[in-house]
């Protein structure tokens, strides 16, 4: 069965001096600013398009990257997953660097790392974002 998640963005005036809001509207969990300056330059306690793909990006990858390891008789103690998208003004989303930290008994580093290299590739997030250029940097931790 599909499902729908729905976000919705409230943006008043121009590009560079306006503001806006996003609420996630499906969970109801918050209501999170945003700006050019958030965007473009230094955070300020506002997100941007670029902070909430990551958080979709790494939380996508790590349940992609469970559920391989768990399917192969390998299932993961512990999944942290960091997401770099970096976005540059004129040119947009230039890269993304998928930074995974896992404790896997059972498994070798090399069973690890192919794990993590299918995961990157199958997620529903990574297929999306298929454009732009997705770096993996993995470590099994004992």
């Amino acid at each position: 069965m599909a499902t729908t998640r729905t976000a919705t963005t409230q943006w008043k005036g121009a590009l560079l001096d306006g503001s806006g809001s996003v609420s996630l509207d499906t969970s109801g969990v918050g209501t999170f600013d945003v700006s050019w300056p958030s965007r473009a330059e230094a955070a300020n306690g506002k997100t941007s398009p670029e902070e909430l793909i990551a958080a979709a990006h790494s939380s996508c990858f790590s349940m992609a990257l469970s559920h391989g390891l768990a399917q192969a008789g390998t299932p993961p103690q512990t999944v942290e997953t960091k997401a770099d998208v970096t976005f540059q003004p004129g040119q947009g989303i230039t890269g993304i660097v998928l930074s995974v930290k896992a404790q896997v008994p059972g498994i070798t580093a090399e069973e690890f790392q192919a794990a993590a290299e299918n995961a990157k590739a199958n997620c529903p997030v990574s297929k999306a974002l298929t454009g732009t250029e997705i770096t993996l940097n993995a470590e099994l931790l004992s």
